[in-house]
């Protein structure tokens, strides 16, 4: 019973370093590559087609980093992790803030995920919170943080994040709520579609949120305090 125990941990830790292979060559291979495709984007088209049937599509343009407004650089920034340009992919200070909220609010209202986590779970994973899930994305994070610029970094999470059913990247929200480039978006509006992240889809259809809006205003404000990558 022994031999097959040994055995059986064996065959997963094999297979466990083979998928962090596959992982690291996704890292390295999207560090020169831009993404057409990510994990969630192919179940983000799942539910697409599901409701609107096999014909339809998502809304996705890639930009380079320098056509994206400097105005949704320091917005996102500001909104999803203010010290994006000072820690190597965990923002720990925020992480022990969200758990003291969700602590005193019995239930998750807060995450410290950083901008380079995301990432990481957009690119490859689910948005299942299980531990093993998390675990997978801070080794991702981990790979992204050490072979990529701050700058690479940024510039594919503006490229591949949701912002609302089937639109995906700042320059298809750009266009779905604004009419415009990523490269036109102004400060309110760059605001705006940053305070969106964490329920893209529910802002979607409910624009009038109250509680988009008054993110939107926490983020304007402080929007002009945050650096970005050059």
């Amino acid at each position: 019973m022994r031999r097959w125990w040994w055995r059986g941990g064996l065959i997963v830790l094999i297979l466990t370093l083979y998928l962090q292979v596959g992982f690291l060559a996704g890292v390295l291979w999207w560090n020169w590559f831009n993404p057409a495709n990510t994990a969630f984007m192919a179940a983000g088209l799942d539910r697409l087609q599901e409701k609107k049937g096999p014909d339809a599509e998502l809304r996705h343009q890639w930009v380079d980093y320098g056509r994206i407004s400097i105005h949704l650089k320091r917005a996102v920034i500001a909104a999803e992790d203010s010290r994006f340009l000072e820690h190597e992919g965990f923002d720990w200070e925020g992480i022990e803030n969200a758990v003291e909220k969700n602590l005193k609010k019995g239930r998750i209202v807060a995450g410290g995920s950083t901008i380079s986590q995301q990432l990481a779970k957009n690119l490859f994973l689910s948005a299942s919170r299980n531990p093993v899930r998390k675990l997978q994305e801070a080794v991702i994070t981990v790979m992204i943080e050490q072979l990529w610029t701050k700058r690479r970094i940024l510039e594919v999470y503006l490229n591949v994040i949701e912002w609302g059913n089937g639109v995906y990247g700042a320059e298809a929200a750009a266009r779905r709520y604004y009419k415009t480039s990523a490269a036109g978006l102004g400060p309110g509006e760059a605001a705006r579609l940053a305070a969106m992240i964490p329920n893209p889809r529910y802002y979607e259809t409910h624009p009038g949120a109250r509680g988009l809006a008054k993110r939107q205003g926490i983020i304007a404000a402080r929007m002009w305090q945050v650096s970005v990558p050059r």
